[in-house]
């Protein structure tokens, strides 16, 4: 075959394959090369045609949809509120009656939370008629002895100077109140009341920086109050003293109820009886070192007994609160007191038996009531506790 022949059926076959080609392959060049372009052109056109038309028909259908779900389910349409495009659907309107139907409400309460925070200051307090250092505390929830510690000038460590209308101080937490004395160092004072100086450095209520104080030269103003947070110190016993019968003169300081010289007496078997004739308590029991005795109960004028044989060593008028106070030296080693008495059956000097009749209940001196304090006091182990030595 020749290569003319070839080329002929190649032709011949393209022709048969594609007609459209063929006929713009009998056309001049020129021709040929615009009528390719008009017909990538035609086919574009005829492609954006057929999509538009489907995607009417889709778009349609769905608001064809949405109007029959708006119909079953009676919802408003855009067209039937205002006046909206057909076919659109509007959520669910409440109307006036919605809590927020004009937007979303701020909730207001005239009620205003204040979270407690603990005290850090001192605070005054009034004694009233029938306070106590007992019960003082104990409505500020600390120690008695701190409010002791608090108010030296004041009580000068005794219960029994208590009084009304008398203004205390209140610490907030258990502790010393100290007045610092110019040229004191924080460590003295913390290691007087046995605590440690960032306890006090670091209580608000002493207002101190702890990076800026200088420890041996803080340079406090002279009678600034220190809470001493933990502190302690020894309190004074205004209790009856030891009183002995070669010498009861040295209770003098105590009240004009000191005796002079006494010569022997009575000896006591070692034993103690109930000194009245009541045996509970009406106040308060043995709490040292602010309480060392039991506050006995019973009426105006009954009968106190003495609880061992021996000696008065003391009989009249006390300046520490307890009013008449009766001290009886066993001559065993032991003495017993009787305090806020009514009356004095014997006087100093006189030999008494175990159960005599020595005084009257009373409520002299700094007493709350009719009741007898009694206080046992051993030359060996000191002011000891009364229910563990008396024979009911």
């Amino acid at each position: 075959m020749t290569e003319e022949t070839h080329d002929k059926s190649e032709k011949q076959e393209t022709e048969e394959k594609a007609p459209a080609i063929a006929v713009l392959a009998k056309l001049p060049k020129s021709l040929q090369r615009y009528g390719g372009v008009a017909l990538v052109l035609a086919f574009a056109v005829l492609i954006v045609f057929v999509m538009r038309n489907f995607s009417t028909g889709v778009a349609g259908s769905r608001e064809d949809s949405r109007r029959a779900t708006a119909e079953a389910l009676a919802l408003p349409t855009i067209e039937s509120v205002t006046g909206g495009p057909a076919g659109s659907i509007l959520p669910a309107y409440g109307g006036g009656n919605s809590d927020f139907s004009e937007g979303i409400p701020r909730l207001a309460s005239i009620d205003t939370i204040i979270p407690s925070r603990a005290r850090v200051d001192l605070i005054d307090y009034e004694v009233q008629a029938g306070d106590n250092v007992f019960g003082i505390a104990d409505q500020f929830g600390i120690k008695p002895e701190s409010i002791l510690w608090g108010n030296f000038g004041v009580l000068n460590d005794n219960p029994n100077f208590l009084e009304q209308a008398q203004i205390l101080q209140i610490m907030p937490i258990d502790g010393v109140l100290h007045d610092f004395k110019a040229g004191e160092s924080l460590s003295s004072i913390a290691e007087f009341y046995d605590t440690t100086v960032a306890a006090i450095v670091e209580w608000p209520g002493n207002r101190l920086d702890p990076y800026e104080i200088d420890l041996d030269n803080p340079g406090i103003a002279d009678g600034t109050a220190l809470i001493v947070p933990g502190g302690s110190r020894e309190l004074r016993d205004w209790g009856p003293p030891a009183i002995s019968r070669d010498n009861p003169a040295v209770a003098a300081y105590y009240g004009p109820g000191a005796c002079g010289a006494i010569g022997e007496g009575a000896i006591g078997n070692g034993s103690f009886v109930w000194p009245s004739v009541a045996t509970s308590l009406s106040g308060f029991d043995y709490n040292p070192p602010l309480h060392n005795g039991i506050d006995i109960a019973g009426a105006e004028g009954n009968a106190i007994f003495a609880v061992d044989g021996g000696v008065v060593v003391y009989a009249g008028w006390s300046n520490s609160g307890y009013g008449n106070l009766m001290v009886i030296d066993h001559g065993t080693g032991w003495q017993s007191a009787y305090a806020h008495l009514s009356t004095l059956a014997v006087g100093c000097g006189t030999n008494v038996s175990q159960g005599e009749v020595i005084a009257g209940l009373g409520n002299t001196g700094n007493s709350s009531g009719p009741h007898l304090h009694f206080e046992l006091l051993s030359f060996v182990f000191g002011k000891v506790n009364p229910w563990n030595y008396l024979i009911q």
